[in-house]
């Protein structure tokens, strides 16, 4: 069996709600909700869901910018769920994130060089000298000139600033990066360019890839395995192309009967679910899903909470759907 670089279990990060003039904590949103998940080392996981269903906010949970409410989270076979202060900057080292907005992540007023190697001044790697070295080499690795290192963030392109994050990311060979969303701020062709460089390298870095967003198509070109989120949990996980060509959970289903497709003439099964989604603040009882669900069988899916299972297809696919998984799984007919 592969070796699980992350492992994570019973996973919660809840955010306050306040209100009245004293600002008081009235409420609290529970924006991920008891999440298992293993990471293979070497692989890219393909996390998806809808807006809100808690993706980035599980990403930084996983690279410690956000503190978990419960839960444990273990890097490489050690605890770091609670690891702070001096005690976090080895694990810095080896996890780093590429962040959703090339514009925002960049500080304007610093030239693109310091912001690169600003990671390897923090870690006391090499002098200035070996430093700048380093970014020329890294700038050439993503696709851009090591004369680029002089430049300010203004005087690059969209996609160009996306490569200069993926550049610093990379700059301390880490084992492990979260990538949220890092080509949906792109134009399409743009998309393409950046993918193909994130497969490029993790191929000649090694890398272990989070690939976090909410585009099936794009997960589908980068992704070994792919976890689909709603509303703060898991509800779906198998590889890439067992969800595609056969999901289970109704979730899913909808999901990709939403993905475009470029032949005009080719008949669509349009899955549309019925209803808005239920606020994070007040959660159904029961399964998350079933006010929305085409298949959901009232005394059971508004009763109890279905945990993710093995499906009958075997332990490489897993759903959270008493109909479609599990011992109460039945036969696919139900969603006919």
């Amino acid at each position: 069996m592969a070796e699980s670089l992350v492992e994570i279990r019973d996973l919660v990060k809840e955010f306050p709600v306040k209100g009245g003039i004293l600002r008081r904590q009235i409420a609290s949103v529970r924006a991920v909700a008891g999440v298992d998940l293993d990471i293979v080392r070497g692989e890219t996981l393909g996390l998806v869901g809808e807006s809100g269903c808690g993706k980035t906010t599980l990403g930084r949970l996983l690279v410690r910018l956000l503190e978990p409410t419960s839960g444990t989270i273990h890097f490489d076979g050690e605890d770091i769920t609670h690891v702070s202060g001096s005690d976090l900057k080895p694990f810095r080292r080896r996890v780093q994130i590429i962040f959703q907005d090339p514009y925002g992540s960049l500080d304007p007023r610093s030239q693109v060089g310091p912001a690169i190697s600003e990671g390897l001044r923090l870690h006391g790697i090499g002098d200035r000298d070996e430093r700048q070295e380093r970014v020329k080499e890294m700038l050439e690795l993503v696709g851009l000139r090591g004369s680029h290192a002089n430049r300010y963030p203004h005087e690059f392109s969209g996609g160009q600033r996306q490569r200069i994050g993926i550049a610093r990311a990379l700059i301390l060979k880490p084992d492990l990066v979260v990538a949220d969303e890092p080509v949906s701020a792109l134009d399409v062709s743009v998309q393409a360019q950046v993918l193909n460089l994130l497969t490029d390298l993790q191929e000649e870095l090694d890398l272990t890839l989070l690939f976090v967003a909410h585009n099936l198509a794009v997960v589908e070109h980068i992704s070994d395995r792919v976890a689909v989120m709603y509303l703060g949990r898991i509800v779906e996980l198998t590889d890439r192309d067992t969800l595609y060509r056969n999901p289970l959970h109704p979730y899913t289903e909808a999901l990709l009967s939403a993905v475009p497709i470029a032949d005009p003439d080719r008949p669509r099964n349009r899955k549309i679910l019925q209803g808005e989604i239920p606020s994070p603040l007040n959660p159904p009882r029961g399964c998350n899903f079933h006010p929305r669900c085409p298949i959901a069988r009232e005394g059971l899916c508004d009763v109890e909470e279905p945990p993710l299972m093995d499906s009958p297809q075997g332990p490489h696919h897993q759903a959270a759907c008493w109909l479609r998984a599990g011992d109460r799984a039945v036969a696919r007919e139900v969603s006919a």
